[in-house]
């Protein structure tokens, strides 16, 4: 309910916000952001573009085409497919808009948006209506503080993708998390066999025709068929062990990220509601100590309905992952 000083605050001009940092005043982007390719991109998606490539890169110029015949063609099948199917979902995701279907209505994003003084205004968001962006948005809307919008339905904000995640494109990063963790698991099966079948057998590895022109059986062939370029087992087998390494360290991540989405659709809620209800005790602990976070830390003021900054476990997962900023 409110109370007439919070009544009072919610003149058409006083309508202001921004992310909660000592003196309840906040920092926050002179414009809203329109999706993960707005300006400044976010180091992650650098990363993350490196890594995608590295593996296919690796798995289908190296390992796949040293699988027997038989196997070859399935796995270029499978495996590309897979590998297709994650860049399309994650590109999806970072380019669509999150916002409110009433923000994507109103919204000019050329325009600056005004500082949010919390000292006048308790929220920024009362009674499904949002002082900053001046419109009636959803029940489950958040406003994040770095995107400087309201999110339908949020869910949280994912520095990998350098955009919120929200309803509108909930399922893209959903299936951009399960395509990666399944693309990198057949990867790491297809590289650990390559491996055991060097000692066990390599004549099982050397059946592409282009392994009749070599002389040497210390000599092997990588991009096949299309480039077909010398190099040494001692080179295939290292590059094996470092990639099966960060291979498994990236399916360990992103696979309990996908048990963590897997749990919260089981419960039929989403991660700020997670956070929110596992967390009661935010906003005491936050008044009591008066520190400024980070996007690595949580800051709850009002019982969570202030600027909010939660880590996640997605946080450090190396394919779609992020912190939790909303209003």
């Amino acid at each position: 309910m409110l109370n007439i000083a919070d009544m009072t605050c919610y003149d058409k001009k006083l309508r202001q916000t921004s992310p909660e940092q000592l003196n309840d005043h906040m920092v926050v982007p002179l414009h809203s952001r329109v999706n993960g390719w707005s300006l400044p991109l976010h180091s992650f998606q650098l990363i993350t573009l490196v890594l995608y490539s590295y593996l296919a890169i690796v798995g289908f110029g190296i390992y796949i085409p040293l699988l027997p015949n038989e196997w070859k063609l399935v796995a270029y099948a499978v495996i590309g497919l897979i590998f297709v199917h994650h860049l399309i979902t994650h590109l999806v995701a970072i380019t669509i808009d999150p916002a409110d279907q009433n923000i994507l209505k109103k919204k000019n994003y050329k325009k600056p948006m005004p500082i949010f003084d919390r000292s006048k205004c308790k929220h920024v968001i009362q009674n499904q209506y949002c002082y900053l962006c001046e419109a009636d948005v959803g029940p489950k809307t958040k406003h994040c503080s770095t995107c400087n919008k309201c999110i339908a339905d949020f869910d949280h904000h994912c520095n990998w993708l350098n955009n919120c995640v929200g309803s509108r494109n909930y399922w893209f990063f959903f299936n951009a998390i399960a395509s990666a963790a399944l693309g990198i698991l057949l990867l790491i099966m297809v590289m650990i066999y390559v491996f055991i079948q060097y000692f066990v057998d390599p004549e099982r590895l050397r059946t592409s025709p282009q392994f009749e022109s070599v002389t040497r059986n210390g000599t092997w062939l990588v991009f096949l068929p299309v480039a077909p370029v010398e190099t040494t087992a001692a080179g295939i087998l290292s590059v094996a062990i470092l990639t099966v390494v960060l291979g498994s360290a990236s399916f360990l991540l992103l696979g309990h990220l996908l048990t963590f989405h897997l749990y919260l659709l089981n419960k039929k809620m989403n991660t700020y509601e997670y956070m929110t209800r596992h967390r009661p005790r935010l906003s005491t602990i936050s008044r009591e100590t008066s520190t400024e976070g980070t996007s690595d830390t949580t800051h709850t003021v009002d019982s969570l309905q202030d600027v909010t900054e939660v880590r996640k476990p997605d946080e450090v997962a190396p394919s779609s992952i992020s912190g939790t900023h909303a209003n």
